[in-house]
């Protein structure tokens, strides 16, 4: 928002200096993001008359001016064709700095001596394009300042206002802010109306059809109006807050926007059809040319001014090219209207329309201003364009927009800002911003009961006008104190610090975490072979997905990390580990919302090691994600863990894969995956996949270590070797083995697996070693070989096995 000294001491009566106001703006809020001296710098730009005009004898677009400025008569060379004898010109003498740094030197041009520049308005920085140089009015002083002389000397200040202060997107409303800061009066422009006798109601009409979108519609009829150019005071106050002048008609609807925050718009009345104005919303479908020239495809949430055939402007953000105005329009129908800020936000931003006027529409304005602003603009029209103000007011209110009340009590304030603050303050500070305050007699707190005008919609809670207060009060006036706070230690719950260690592990064992939506398409699962029986292809379906691929709720990871590593290939990464560690959705009969279960996928491919002279180039395998979900569950604690080849899982490569169990609980499944998928997905290698029931494993973890001294005494070991059928799973022998109670017999391992040359055919070989050892004593070798005599005797009894 741009505003300048000049202007806003038209409304406030104020002695601050530029740099004092620009502090005391910011510092209640009204952050100035800049502030421009406008003239500065320029007191050698001055009030020259033309004595002489003559044609460059060796240019066609060249004139040679004889310059008097009170002083001395100098030649100047003009490339405008705008001027002549008699005309008063602002002259940049020699030295002069324009904006832009531009410095005029004294020159020939075409042979012919320039002794200085006859400036156009652009050249001075007071617009930002212009047509010929800037012709002054008469009956200036010669060689007075041209700035000085045209009352231009002023500071305009850029303020960044955040999107809660629509009340400070005028004049007037900063002004009513200043005032506070001074204790002056807030003056409003008081216009005064001078009617015709002809009637306003007999001449038009206006109706709203929608009162929730546009509550308030006011319009005035201004009849044998003169479109032309502006004054000159009324060009320069738009210019000097960076708006162009039109004509004088556009250029005082614009000039009391900016005064007074209210946003109007004049009509050719000639050229609205059946001279009646309608506020509706629009067909779906509507072709609407607006002043940009610009068509509009219109839709039903859009609001529109229409005529007695079709509509004329888009409400609050652009009118029509059907009802201009123009040099030849005689007669307007002037609006005033207040809008429904989110559907003025809805239209413009589905359009890419942004204008003055609908930024300040939605936003907020005040629908108390509305026939102030209408009756201003038709003041002024009367007088600059000549017109006749037809008798009468159309106002449609329906139902007038309440006040709210809010409460603000003084001890709550002072508690928020730290120092103390009593009722009788509060009331003042808020006075002077036009908040009507009433003391709550009956409450000791010193409660107010404070009612919010309309132009205030960002005031809705009590914390709502402390902030007012302390705004006013002045920022740089609160004492600054630093927090007083403790600091808990609070642990995660148990379920969260087992997902953080789930995570942890696979970490540190090498993989890298990805994370997809938890959406998906339920075509993907055709990919992975899943039955048309499985529970996973009943899945929660997205009301408004983000794309159609994404339209349900994940029952699996699978296809998504599968996804990831297809993706990494492509980009010749090829030695991947990923996991995803999320949660997934299964719907469940009669229940309002889908179980949520957390899930552990991993992808395994490519080199078992980093590619290096000295690493080896040995793919990775099943055993490498076993190995990993082994440390797994060492990790959280599971134990009694069994691994068993049937599972029901059909992307995995039948025979590569296996199913984890903790007695009959399934905790989880992992393998190499199906050929038919690899081709699916198009990944270009063998990858092994796991996936884990995060829920079951947090379950089952057990949460306590036990501790168990270290024996003193040594270990003793024994190796033996047996032969079974090579249909019996390891598995099972341990299992056998671990079934023999022997105190002293501290581990079993399985060390080697044989098959070949002196095994016989449909045998194989299973080694395992022993462990002994005793908390108490040393075991003899005769006690050892009793207690190995046990395993065997198990081994042979339950699986038939022969000691090698």
């Amino acid at each position: 928002m741009k505003v300048t000294l000049n202007w806003l001491k038209d409304y406030v009566d104020f002695d601050l200096t530029a740099d004092d106001l620009s502090h005391r703006l910011t510092m209640v809020g009204l952050e100035v993001d800049a502030m421009e001296r406008l003239g500065e710098g320029l007191d050698s730009v001055i009030v020259a008359r033309l004595a002489d005009v003559q044609q460059h004898p060796d240019a066609d677009r060249l004139t040679i001016c004889k310059v008097e400025t009170g002083s001395v008569t100098q030649q100047v060379v003009c490339g405008a064709q705008n001027h002549k004898t008699g005309d008063l010109v602002a002259l940049a003498q020699v030295g002069t700095v324009l904006p832009g740094n531009f410095k005029i030197k004294k020159s020939k041009i075409r042979g012919q001596e320039s002794c200085g520049m006859l400036c156009s308005v652009s050249e001075l920085g007071l617009a930002d394009e212009s047509d010929g140089i800037l012709i002054l009015p008469p009956g200036l002083p010669l060689g007075q300042p041209v700035f000085k002389a045209l009352g231009l000397k002023d500071v305009m200040y850029e303020i960044g206002l955040t999107p809660n202060r629509s009340d400070c997107l005028s004049i007037v409303g900063v002004a009513r802010e200043i005032s506070a800061m001074v204790g002056a009066t807030l003056q409003l422009p008081e216009p005064v109306i001078t009617e015709s006798d002809s009637l306003v109601t007999q001449k038009t009409s206006v109706t709203i059809e929608d009162a929730d979108l546009c509550p308030r519609y006011a319009a005035r009829l201004i009849e044998n109006v003169k479109i032309g150019p502006s004054p000159e005071w009324l060009a320069r106050r738009l210019e000097s807050v960076g708006m162009r002048s039109i004509n004088n008609v556009v250029d005082i609807t614009n000039f009391v926007m900016m005064e007074l925050g209210q946003p109007l718009h004049a009509f050719d009345f000639n050229l609205l059809r059946e001279h009646r104005i309608q506020v509706r919303r629009a067909h779906d479908g509507d072709q609407f040319t607006t002043l940009d020239g610009q068509i509009r495809t219109l839709m039903e949430s859009d609001l529109v001014i229409c005529d007695g055939v079709g509509p004329v402007a888009l409400a609050g953000i652009m009118g029509g090219g059907n009802s201009e105005i123009s040099p030849e329009t005689t007669d307007i129908l002037l609006e005033s209207a207040y809008f429904k800020p989110s559907t003025i936000r809805r239209t413009g931003k589905r359009l890419g329309l942004h204008t003055e006027s609908s930024h300040r529409f939605e936003r907020g304005t005040d629908v108390d201003m509305v026939p102030l602003a209408l009756d201003r603009a038709a003041a002024l029209i009367a007088v600059l364009a000549d017109g006749a103000i037809a008798r009468g007011v159309i106002d449609v209110y329906p139902e007038v927009l309440t006040r709210r009340l809010v409460t603000i009590t003084a001890s709550r304030t002072s508690q928020v800002l730290g120092l103390e603050v009593d009722a009788d303050d509060i009331r003042n500070k808020l006075n002077s911003i036009d908040l009507k305050c009433k003391l709550l007699i009956d409450r000791r707190d010193g409660a107010i009961s404070v009612e919010i005008p309309n132009f205030r919609p960002d005031l809705e809670r009590e914390i709502d006008l402390i902030e007012e207060v302390a705004r006013l009060i002045g920022y740089d006036h609160i004492p600054v104190t630093m927090p007083a706070s403790t600091l808990t230690c609070q642990q995660l719950p148990g379920h969260l610090s087992l997902e953080r260690q789930v995570r942890e592990c696979m970490v540190h064992a090498g993989y890298a975490e990805v994370i997809n939506y938890s959406f998906f398409n339920p075509e993907c699962l055709d990919k992975i072979r899943l039955s048309a029986e499985d529970l996973r292809r009943q899945n929660v379906q997205i009301l408004n997905p983000l794309t159609e691929e994404q339209g349900s709720m994940r029952t699996t990871l699978v296809p998504s990390l599968l996804e990831n590593a297809v993706r990494n290939q492509a980009y010749r990464s090829e030695d991947l580990a990923l996991f995803e560690l999320r949660p997934v959705f299964q719907p469940e009969d009669g229940a309002e919302l889908p179980r949520e279960s957390l899930r552990l996928t991993a992808v395994l491919c490519g080199r078992r090691e980093p590619q290096g002279w000295a690493q080896s180039a040995e793919k990775a395998d099943f055993f490498d994600m076993k190995g990993v979900v082994e440390q797994l569950l060492t990790q959280l604690r599971i134990s009694n863990v069994s691994w068993q080849a049937e599972h029901d899982e059909s992307f995995y490569h039948p025979g590569k894969s296996c199913a984890v169990y903790q007695g009959a609980r399934l905790l989880g499944t992992l393998g190499e995956l199906h050929p038919e998928v690899l081709h699916d997905f198009d990944l270009g290698q063998s990858a092994i996949l796991c996936d884990l029931d995060v829920e079951a494993l947090i379950e089952l973890s057990c949460a306590t270590v036990k501790f168990q001294p270290l024996s003193r005494f040594p270990d003793v070991q024994r190796d033996s070797a047996f032969l079974v059928d090579a249909d019996v799973p390891a598995q099972r022998a341990l299992a056998v083995l671990g079934q023999v109670k022997i105190n002293d017999l501290e581990s079993i391992e399985l060390f080697d697996v044989y098959c070949g040359e002196g095994v016989p055919a449909g045998k194989k070989s299973l080694a395992i070693r022993a462990c002994y050892r005793a908390m108490d004593r040393t075991l003899t070798d005769e006690l050892i070989q009793n207690l190995h005599g046990k395993l065997i005797k198990a081994m042979e009894k339950e699986l038939g096995a022969e000691l090698r």
